[in-house]
């Protein structure tokens, strides 16, 4: 099987360097490595360029998290699309070994990478990374529905292998998609009958230290992301999951000590459920208003 890497950049200067550094290092190296840059203001493409990637540059006002990576795709060569973030650090030289090997499998189509906390992670994103990237493989299909809920369609482009065929096949990203492009792919693969595996030996660095505000704007546009795309709502309820992560994180901090964390946590939690309401109800909102209140303040021009 051969593999093409699709990486979208926007600034990424020496994060680009470690990263493709470190995906040279593999166990099972991908076979060609496409940078889709958004016309960074630093020296991403010079980078790209000196190590040996196909680098690609659109204009910034034409990213799309899923266009800008279906444009990526059209450009492969490889059988397997490996998608990765610039800020994704591969944790060791097993990564793309670990994480294409369910797919000889012919029932899987994709799988997806453990996300491991960054050294500088505060107690909230600690557990954030711990729930939703447990130490736990797990396959997917539309028999999970019932016991996993949203978690089955959970999936995420930070780290991720997809057979090419069956990408065509459904079509590929959704275009103009404010975010969660991976999800919604990952729901439609799911239920055209075919299983995705979430492999925890596979496993990249990558966190954020997100304040309330970014939060608040990211949780906004998931809001949206799903509204536009309300046909996931005859599977899933995301709110139920919402509520048992709040608990859940809640109870780590008591459990771990870190009582300085639980009110601002709280009022955390309260910014992304309001702003994942509002992304509900977006149609209601002005365009002008919507810029503001967006992580992705572009998808409204």
């Amino acid at each position: 099987m051969t593999i093409s890497a699709i990486i979208p950049t926007l600034n990424a200067g020496n994060q680009l360097r470690y990263l493709v550094y470190a995906l040279k290092k593999q166990t099972v190296c991908p076979d060609e490595i496409i940078i889709i840059d958004s016309s960074s203001g630093d020296q991403t493409e010079l980078i790209a360029t000196e190590l040996g990637c196909r680098s690609m540059v659109i204009d910034r006002t034409r990213f799309d998290h899923g266009g800008t990576r279906n444009y990526g795709a059209g450009l492969a060569i490889g059988d397997i699309l490996l998608f990765l973030t610039q800020d994704a650090v591969p944790f060791n030289s097993l990564l793309i070994e670990n994480l294409i090997t369910p797919l000889s499998d012919s029932q899987v189509v994709a799988s997806f990478a453990r996300q491991i906390a960054k050294a500088d992670a505060n107690p909230p994103e600690q557990f954030a990374r711990q729930f939703n990237y447990p130490a736990i493989p797990c396959i997917k299909t539309l028999n999970a529905l019932p016991a996993m809920g949203v978690k089955t369609f959970f999936f995420s482009n930070v780290c991720s292998a997809i057979k090419k065929q069956a990408y065509h096949d459904i079509g590929g990203f959704p275009d103009k998609i404010i975010m969660n492009e991976d999800m919604i792919l990952a729901a439609k693969l799911i239920l055209s009958g075919s299983a995705i595996v979430y492999c925890p030996d596979a496993m990249v660095r990558h966190s954020h230290n997100y304040n309330m505000l970014q939060y608040f704007k990211r949780y906004f546009d998931i809001g949206v992301s799903l509204k536009m795309n309300s046909w996931i709502f005859n599977y899933i309820q995301a709110e139920s999951e919402g509520i048992f992560f709040a608990k859940q994180q809640l109870n780590y901090l008591i459990n771990n000590n870190y009582y300085q964390w639980i009110p601002y946590t709280i009022a955390l939690l309260i910014a992304k459920y309001i702003g994942f309401q509002l992304g509900l109800i977006q149609e209601k909102i002005p365009a002008r208003f919507k810029r503001y209140i967006s992580a992705n303040n572009k998808f409204w021009s």
